[in-house]
């Protein structure tokens, strides 16, 4: 076992037995939602292993005259590592173009750059430039194969390598998209990362969570990125403080989360309060936290169905524009929108908690 699988958290799947589910693996790989779905004869989108995408929930439609979209596959050639990834814009009508932020999203495991959608559509939309990164060691590739050997490609995806790599993978394509002409619209100094499950623990590795081992610290923190979205973080495992490897983020986050963000498989739990433990642990000039009541923990993917065909929907188009309104206030200094997000979406809440670097409000909806 690697130092970086004692830290962090287990496979998710009740494909797993329960000696399997006994290991520690890398970064708790929560956003293995779909095993379970599998072992229930449910079945899965065989195009992206997460699920039903955007078509399947026409509430949240976007106008497409009002982002465009296009894919890239670049090459990392000193890893020999593809890293495809999907870019939204804001439709050339909006005014003025340039100064955009930018959002980099790293998806969970199985996923892929077509996921998320709902985000993408909509940040584009409201003016943000959303890049959506597949990283190819632990993306939707993993669902494909000999099903036999789909636990020993899940682990393989949850070793300390390949989270390292994803980190490598969000600076390359930020590298790359800032030499592209279109980053032209991009404030360089108004990055946002943001990300689900094991994306949500790439995220925080990119935004300064630092783990000490043998010795030694890893430090994979990107100083062009200015503030964090996590959503449905998995603890840190391994250390008895939490505040440890995240005490020292220096970055305005966001967190956010539900009361049914529950993992559950043989040998191990995760309850919600986990993700609760992230954001307490968590430093920064400021930090946010919303806790949806009901929900998933896949209910932040595009599939349309987990955590109830009428919640879905409603939680879903709430993250969107709280990200919105969060990114506003970081950049712009315009807290109106996020100031108003808890009251506009308080019948959805369970928890709203807002800290600052002098104050702590807590509101129980």
């Amino acid at each position: 076992m690697t130092t970086l699988e004692k830290m962090i958290g287990h496979i998710n799947s009740e494909a797993l037995d329960v000696e399997h589910s006994r290991r520690r693996i890398l970064l708790g790989l929560t956003a293995l939602l779909t095993l379970p779905s599998i072992a229930r004869g449910q079945g899965v989108n065989s195009a992206e292993g997460i699920g039903s995408t955007q078509a399947k929930t026409p509430a949240l439609a976007v106008d497409p005259a009002s982002y465009r979209t296009y894919d890239k596959d670049w090459q990392d050639e000193s890893r020999k590592r593809a890293v495809p990834v999907r870019i939204y814009l804001p439709a050339a009508s909006l005014t003025p173009l340039e100064g955009r932020p930018l959002v980099i999203f790293s998806h969970g495991i199985g996923g892929s750059r077509n996921g998320y959608s709902y985000l993408g559509t909509y940040l584009a939309s409201q003016g943000t430039v959303s890049l959506h990164v597949q990283h190819v060691g632990s993306d939707r590739n993993l669902w494909f194969g000999n099903p036999f050997s789909l636990v020993d490609r899940l682990q393989g995806a949850a070793q300390d390598n390949e989270a390292v790599q994803r980190v490598r993978d969000v600076r390359f394509a930020l590298d790359q998209f800032l030499s592209e002409d279109v980053s032209q619209m991009v404030d360089k100094q108004r990055i946002v990362a943001a990300g689900h499950s094991y994306g949500a623990n790439t995220t925080m590795l990119l935004a300064g969570a630092r783990v000490a081992r043998d010795g030694a610290v890893l430090n994979l923190r990107d100083a062009r990125v200015r503030a964090a979205v996590i959503i449905s973080a998995p603890p840190f495992y391994g250390e008895l403080d939490p505040g440890n490897i995240l005490g020292d983020v220096t970055v305005p986050s966001l967190h956010i989360t539900a009361t049914e963000d529950v993992i559950s498989i043989p040998g191990y739990v995760s309850p919600a309060i986990d993700r609760i433990k992230v954001f307490d642990a968590m430093g920064g000039p400021s930090k946010a936290l919303a806790v949806f009541s009901g929900g998933s923990h896949s209910v932040f993917t595009d599939r349309a169905g987990t955590g109830g065909p009428a919640l879905n929907p409603k939680i879903k188009q709430a993250t969107r524009e709280l990200m919105v309104d969060f990114i506003t206030k970081v950049f712009e200094g315009d807290a109106s929108g996020f100031e108003a997000w808890p009251l506009r979406y308080r019948n959805l809440l369970a928890r709203w908690s807002l800290t600052t670097g002098h104050a702590v409000g807590r509101h129980q909806m």
